[in-house]
């Protein structure tokens, strides 16, 4: 007899999932977590990171509230008072994650634990104990490259809980989480300069969206730096940071944010004493059933690095739980996921980008509504929204859709359901606009 039915190491958004659902389905389980219950997602990811970028949208809807009549006098931002909310949300929120995972009779390990055996968990308090089934759920850290003076930057882990807004801060790379923060900083009146290796931002996004956000951007304030790396980061008697930097001059700062990737979190859990096979980037190679070369151990989330999103994790989660302890097994379908950039303005995709399309398909159609917002043109705001169908020609049917603009990810939630469905530009067509909205471009398209 095991100790546990299953044992969850890592205690994010994917190993709560499965702790919860396998002990609905009568299973003993217990969980482990050394930081904090909730994962990347609620204590230093989407959850924090989402209510900054809420708190940045005050400085433009500020500015903008003189002309729809308000009389709004001189605003100043207090970054520690933000801060410190958002931190107390954090707290709430790990409460209700504890809570839960109680509330179903999981038993809680606040440590360490790693893989002593195929059905055998070590715990930092030096305890063993045994499971019927493992899951390794440990979620996935930002990457650090090794720079000289990399100890001086600060990952996004950290930029939660610094102690003064930077004058001037500079951001590492080109992905979401670097486009995400630039325009949260930029908002907050930061100075911001962002360094990409590459000449491309959001690589693997719509092609038409990553430009609008990249002029957009750039008409904000935001510098970029493309082609260029950094070789060297020191520190300055005022308490700056000097830059030295390969493809473009050096920068002077007072913060660097590096944003070029994530990797996953291995290192030191036992696994190759285990026989647990991974990837070239150190993932846990595991199949359609989330189960690794051990039969008893199993991962999901990050860890893996199928898919890093956090709904993708708990569906993984899920998928396991129910399978191995509820008899009803099922497996976690990749297509058609919808992703969202939270930068100023989103972004929202789901589906083939054009090029995508073009590869895959061949003859695409493509429907593009390039718009000023309503809200935009009464504020006397130039910035314009873009929203893009793309068509597979021999069908119809709608096989993408791309949006940049306020609320793009609140609007393409829906619409993932319809590219999801399979449904055709005509069912667009035939469905009446919602007016004045900025979604009825999507049935407006001609």
């Amino acid at each position: 007899m095991s100790d546990f039915d299953l044992f969850v190491i890592g205690a994010g958004s994917g190993g709560v999932r499965a702790a919860r659902i396998a002990a609905a389905h009568g299973a003993k389980v217990a969980i482990a977590e050394e930081h904090k219950v909730g994962g990347t997602c609620v204590i230093r990811g989407c959850v924090p990171k989402k209510l900054l970028v809420y708190g940045a949208h005050f400085a433009e809807d500020l500015n903008d509230a003189a002309m729809f009549g308000w009389d709004v006098p001189g605003c100043t931002f207090n970054w520690p008072v933000l801060r410190d909310n958002v931190l107390a949300e954090v707290s709430r929120l790990e409460g209700l994650y504890t809570q839960t995972l109680g509330n179903h009779k999981v038993e809680i390990f606040h440590e360490r634990a790693v893989i002593a055996g195929p059905n055998a968990v070590r715990l930092a308090s030096g305890r063993t104990v045994s499971a019927g089934k493992i899951l390794i759920a440990t979620g996935a850290r930002p990457f650090m490259p090794p720079i000289e003076g990399i100890d001086h930057a600060i990952s996004s882990n950290e930029v939660f809980h610094l102690d003064d807004l930077p004058r001037r801060i500079v951001i590492a790379g080109g992905g979401y989480i670097a486009n995400e923060f630039a325009g949260i900083f930029r908002q907050f009146g930061s100075h911001v300069t962002l360094v990409n290796r590459s000449d491309t931002i959001l690589r693997g996004y719509d092609e038409q969206m990553r430009d609008r956000l990249l002029q957009i951007s750039m008409t904000k304030g935001i510098e970029f730096r493309f082609n260029s790396s950094f070789t060297r980061i020191e520190p300055r008697d005022d308490g700056g940071l000097h830059l030295t930097m390969d493809g473009c001059d050096d920068i002077d700062a007072d913060a660097v944010l590096f944003a070029t990737g994530r990797v996953p979190n291995v290192e030191g859990l036992g696994l190759e004493e285990a026989g647990v096979a991974l990837g070239e980037r150190g993932q846990i190679k595991v199949d359609a059933q989330s189960r690794t070369s051990v039969p008893s151990i199993f991962a999901v989330g990050d860890v893996t690095d199928r898919v890093q999103l956090t709904p993708v994790a708990i569906r993984e989660g899920h998928a396991f739980a129910d399978s191995q302890f509820g008899d009803k097994p099922w497996t976690v379908n990749y297509d058609c996921i919808p992703n969202a950039v939270f930068s100023h303005p989103p972004i929202a995709g789901v589906g083939m980008t054009e090029s995508e399309a073009r590869n895959r398909l061949g003859q695409v159609r493509t429907y593009t509504s390039d718009f000023r917002p309503m809200k935009n043109v009464l504020a006397g705001r130039n910035e314009r929204s873009l929203y893009k169908l793309v068509v597979d020609a021999a069908t119809d049917r709608v096989v993408g859709i791309h949006m940049i603009g306020p609320d793009a990810p609140e609007i393409l939630q829906a619409a993932a359901i319809a590219v999801k469905a399979g449904l055709s530009k005509a069912d667009f067509d035939a469905t009446v606009a919602l007016h004045p909205t900025m979604s009825e471009e999507l049935v407006l398209m001609r």
